[in-house]
């Protein structure tokens, strides 16, 4: 019998994280990142709130209730005394203020605890006293892969379900969004399918279509779209060239955008426990960057997550938010 080991206990012999590394240089430069953490009352989500507050990249306000945050700093052997912590008596509670903080302006981001994502996101998309925007809100996992040059980015793997053309102009403009913000330049985006022909028996191969003629009118912008493209065209100049495909995104691809969740689910996981990758993980579309980590997740991965967001943050700041619905 196979026993699978969780990426974060296997042996990494002289595995780099060169591309996550650049990026967590590149937050520390920046002010630390105020983000509200939602009941973070066990050992690894708390853990990776010290982590990340250890080496400067956020400084975090615990929404939870005191004893459990406090029992799980010292099973850490973490003193907690220095963070702020707000009261908050269970999960959805936790949710709600740590929403309330970012409408506040006491916090930039928010960042999931031990709380289930949906319980999270529950608070996030209200419409009243939620932080929705005009953008349809989206995920995207940056990937460290193993052998490839550039990091990966792969959405919508965790949010959207089976989304709509006119969800995925959205998930398209987040990912690029995001891509620029991390300092991708030129930004290529692959529309994946099973194939690289447009095919009426396969609508995510229309839809692909559909979306990089929307680039071509300026209704996508900031990057270069091709699609459909099937996975191994969309990374490997090799496989393009025997395909004969002639397209600026083909084998160079750093943006992915899946058909719907169960592919982009099934793609990440491959590569995380397949290809021994890490997956950062990030929710667009907000108010603020949500930062979504997993007990799964390698410390690396869960530094490259806020470092993202941090990002992701500084960029905001620079532009003129997103209108409100």
């Amino acid at each position: 019998m196979t026993i699978a080991v969780p990426a974060q206990d296997r042996p990494q012999l002289g595995r780099r994280h060169d591309k996550y590394d650049r990026l967590v240089a590149t937050a520390k430069s920046l002010p630390k990142l105020k983000v509200a953490v939602a009941h973070p009352c066990d050992v690894a989500s708390l853990g990776a709130v010290f982590e990340a507050a250890e080496l400067g990249l956020i400084e975090p306000i615990l929404v939870g209730p005191q004893a459990r945050i406090g029992a799980a700093a010292e099973a850490l052997g973490k003193d907690v005394s220095k963070m702020r912590i707000v009261e908050a008596p269970h999960n959805h509670a936790a949710a709600e203020k740590a929403v309330e903080l970012v409408r506040a302006g006491e916090a930039e981001a928010l960042m999931k605890g031990s709380l289930h994502t949906d319980e999270l996101m529950g608070a996030v998309v209200r419409r009243e006293g939620g932080l929705r925007t005009a953008r349809r809100i989206s995920h995207c996992f940056v990937m460290d892969v193993p052998g490839h040059d550039t990091a990966l980015i792969i959405t919508d793997a965790a949010v959207n379900i089976a989304p709509t053309l006119e969800d995925k102009i959205h998930i398209v403009q987040n990912a690029i969004d995001l891509a620029r913000a991390l300092g991708a330049d030129p930004v290529r985006v692959a529309i994946l399918s099973a194939m690289e022909t447009v095919n009426p028996k396969v609508p995510s191969t229309i839809e692909a279509a559909a979306l990089c003629k929307m680039a071509d009118r300026g209704q996508i912008t900031g990057g270069i779209l091709d699609g459909p493209l099937a996975l191994d065209n969309a990374i490997d100049l090799g496989a393009a060239k025997i395909k004969k495909i002639q397209s600026p995104v083909a084998g160079q691809a750093n943006v992915l955008v899946v058909p719907d969740l169960e592919a982009g689910n099934m793609l990440a996981k491959s590569l995380t426990f397949l290809a021994d990758a890490d997956a950062a993980g990030i929710v667009l579309g907000a108010r603020v960057p949500i930062i979504l980590t997993s007990r799964a997740d390698s410390t690396i991965a869960r530094l490259a997550s806020c470092a993202v967001a941090s990002l992701v943050a500084d960029a905001q700041r620079k532009q003129l938010a997103l209108p409100e619905v």
